[in-house]
């Protein structure tokens, strides 16, 4: 590494980044046990080397929490609907927070039915969707999500923006290694990717989005501002992402990503919309040998030539990082360091 490098970065370890994050949250209008899982959520993505949604998005959280847009001491509603169906209201907060307090419920329910669902409406769900997951395959359970998002993505077709990103994750266990884990966007490319890329001045490959006119582009700039992002896979994309409206949004009461208006809320970034997650237990029907299962699939993955699983990068990078630090630009961590007052 360089020594212009290393002056232009520093390193945190990871409990010291989710403290800082801590105190930043709470300093800008959230309760503490809010700021405490937005805190890991978010030094979580920084660690793992998802850049896009670590602390990259401070800044949409702060202005959204000052724009009145979303309540950061909202505390979540959690109804017990059915044996294996838990609803849960968000009550205009965070995402996080409401999967948080029904998790056990859902595991609990999960493991007693064999399969629950999760439904939350009324949310803001800003950060990467396969923190939500990976816990659940952490135990030994399979977990899928869905989340939809704010309008910038024009359906196969189409002509003007109506879905989000859309994303999908989804965790499963394995016997001899850690969980098989991957989070797509069912747009060409993360939103957050674009953003990066604006603010560094980078083209994009082509086949990201259009810009206002409609016309293909590879600057990212053009498409934040007033074009769109395309669904990756032409239609098959475009299908998965009205399939994440319909489960995430009419399915659990959230509004659909056009269904919003923030205008009276200058600064605010964060949609509102809803989350529904599914958590399967499969000892219920392969007992045991569904771990082992899904680790025969991983090595002959790996003998057909694959060499790289989802997921696997971001598990080497969490390792470097708790081995020698998360790496932060340096200028990033002193701002952060300051508007948490330290």
């Amino acid at each position: 590494m360089s020594q212009v490098h290393e002056q232009a970065t520093a390193r945190i370890g990871f409990t010291e980044l989710v403290a800082l994050l801590h105190q930043v949250f709470v300093n800008h209008g959230t309760s503490p046990e809010v700021a405490a899982i937005l805190a890991h959520n978010c030094a979580s993505a920084e660690r793992d080397g998802a850049h896009s949604h670590g602390v990259f998005r401070i800044p949409g959280y702060l202005s959204t929490l000052a724009s009145g847009w979303v309540d950061g001491k909202a505390v979540p509603v959690v109804t017990d609907v059915a044996s294996g169906f838990v609803r849960v209201d968000a009550a205009n907060g965070f995402a996080q927070p409401a999967l948080e307090a029904a998790r056990a419920l859902l595991v609990e329910k999960a493991r007693s039915a064999g399969i629950a669902l999760m439904a939350i409406h009324n949310s803001h769900h800003f950060a990467a969707l396969w923190p939500d997951v990976e816990p659940f395959a952490e135990e030994g359970l399979v977990a899928l999500s869905v989340v939809n998002s704010m309008t910038c993505v024009v359906p196969h077709g189409a002509d003007r923006p109506l879905f989000g990103t859309n994303p999908i994750a989804f965790a499963a266990p394995r016997a001899d290694g850690l969980p098989i884990v991957f989070d797509l966007a069912t747009s060409a490319i993360a939103h957050g990717d674009v953003q990066i890329a604006a603010r560094k001045g980078e083209r994009l490959p082509p086949g990201m989005g259009v810009d206002s006119l409609g016309q293909p582009t590879q600057d990212p700039k053009a498409i934040l501002e007033g074009g769109a992002l395309l669904p990756f896979g032409g239609h098959k994309g475009s299908a998965l992402s009205m399939m994440v409206e319909l489960l995430a949004a009419a399915l659990t009461g959230g509004n659909f990503s056009f269904e919003f208006n923030w205008a009276d809320h200058p600064g605010a970034r964060t949609p509102w919309t809803g989350q529904l997650l599914i958590v399967i237990d499969p000892s219920k029907t392969a007992g045991q040998a569904f771990a082992e299962r899904s680790q025969e699939l991983v090595r002959q993955m790996h003998a057909v030539g694959l060499r790289r699983l989802p997921g696997d990068r971001r598990h080497r990078t969490r390792a470097k990082s708790q081995e020698q630090g998360i790496e932060i630009d340096r200028k990033e961590l002193e701002h952060l360091q300051e508007i948490a007052g330290l």
